[in-house]
């Protein structure tokens, strides 16, 4: 029974080359051998790959279906590498380096030290002016015993037997496409190259102990929710010497019971009273400030219209100007009448209103 190649993959007949990639990528990881996979899944996920990511060979397979000859592929150890033309092998370097830790991608510092990311809330009053915040973090520090070195005050430090100074190990992977060297850290010095004659008594030769920091940063007026302030050195202590990774610290404006922030305009809702949107009036307008201001309304107005006051809204990132304040009028039926008030709204009802 032919094979449907689309099928293996899970992608429709129209997928694009971008799709059928991602499919390939994923379902390869799935069942790659060396990851406890279906190694015949596999195989068969390749040779779907390796048709339909040919523009030639996809456009016979859709034309002749079960009459297509796939002889070229065979797959596994004995697979032909230089049959399989149109095959786009910069895949297979993406996939092994994630499996395996070689190819494109170079090696990650390891003595760096780690990147932090902590959320900070404040309200919406706080973003009307830059201000000052401290908060307590707990990371790991430069060991204050060791200086960061790992071994006993006073004591030297030896070769690493393991990899002879170099910090790195090889290491030979077997795969269906065959063997392949994999160099990677050495697990006895961390890759360091080197170890303490004596570890050092309080880091335990790690060269960084965890403890609480207290940090102080800037918050600038006008920031948003999902806004990112980057401390440079801020984040964890790099190992023995190592560079230290950097602190990101997100902005998370809370909601406001009154005001709600579009960009940097405030929008609130004011009621009025049926008098006030014949008559017209002063209503009082609340701000972000906690003052109180005096709007003019218009006679006649409807429920739902919108006024705009300038310059009442959050102070612009940028630091030039401020936004708006859009407030809503909204006319209120009162649930409750007294005597008087029905009298008077019946006299009201004779004469049209």
């Amino acid at each position: 029974m032919a094979k449907d190649y689309y099928q293996i993959l899970g992608v429709d007949k129209s997928a694009s080359s971008e799709e059928i990639k991602k499919a390939y990528r994923r379902l390869a990881h799935k069942y790659h051998p060396d990851k406890g996979g279906d190694e015949e899944k596999f195989k068969e996920v390749s040779e779907a790959y390796h048709i339909l990511s040919n523009s030639e060979k996809r456009a016979q397979y859709d034309q002749f279906g079960s009459a297509f000859d796939n002889s070229g592929f065979q797959g596994g150890p004995g697979w032909d590498f230089n049959s399989a033309q149109g095959f786009d092998f910069s895949d297979l370097g993406d996939i092994f380096g994630d499996m395996f830790g070689f190819g494109a991608r170079a090696r990650k510092d390891i003595k760096k030290g780690r990147d932090l990311e902590v959320e900070v809330q404040i309200s919406l009053e706080d973003t009307l002016k830059g201000f000052e915040k401290e908060i307590s973090i707990s990371k790991l520090v430069v060991c204050q015993r060791c200086q960061g070195k790992g071994a006993e005050p006073g004591t030297k430090t030896k070769e690493c037997f393991s990899c002879r100074g170099t910090g790195q190990v090889q290491q030979i992977k077997k795969t269906v496409f065959g063997s392949f060297t994999q160099v990677g850290v050495c697990p006895e010095c961390g890759g360091e190259g080197y170890r303490p004659e004596k570890p050092c008594n309080v880091c335990k030769g790690e060269g960084r102990v965890k403890e609480e920091e207290k940090i102080k940063f800037y918050i600038p007026a006008g920031v948003d929710s999902r806004q990112v302030i980057k401390m440079e050195g801020k984040g964890e202590a790099g190992r023995k010497g190592g560079k230290a990774g950097d602190l990101y610290i997100k902005i998370t404006v809370k909601k406001h019971s009154t005001f709600e922030r579009r960009g940097d305009d405030l929008f609130v809702l004011v009621p009025l009273t049926f008098s006030q949107a014949a008559l017209g009036g002063e209503v009082e307008v609340p701000t972000l400030e906690g003052k109180n201001i005096i709007m003019k309304i218009p006679s006649g107005v409807e429920s739902g219209k919108i006024l705009r006051i300038s310059g009442k809204g959050i102070p612009r990132f940028s630091g030039y100007g401020s936004g708006s304040m859009f407030v809503r009028l909204e006319i209120k039926t009162p649930k409750k009448l007294n005597r008087k008030q029905k009298e008077l709204l019946e006299n009201l009802k004779k004469e049209g209103l």
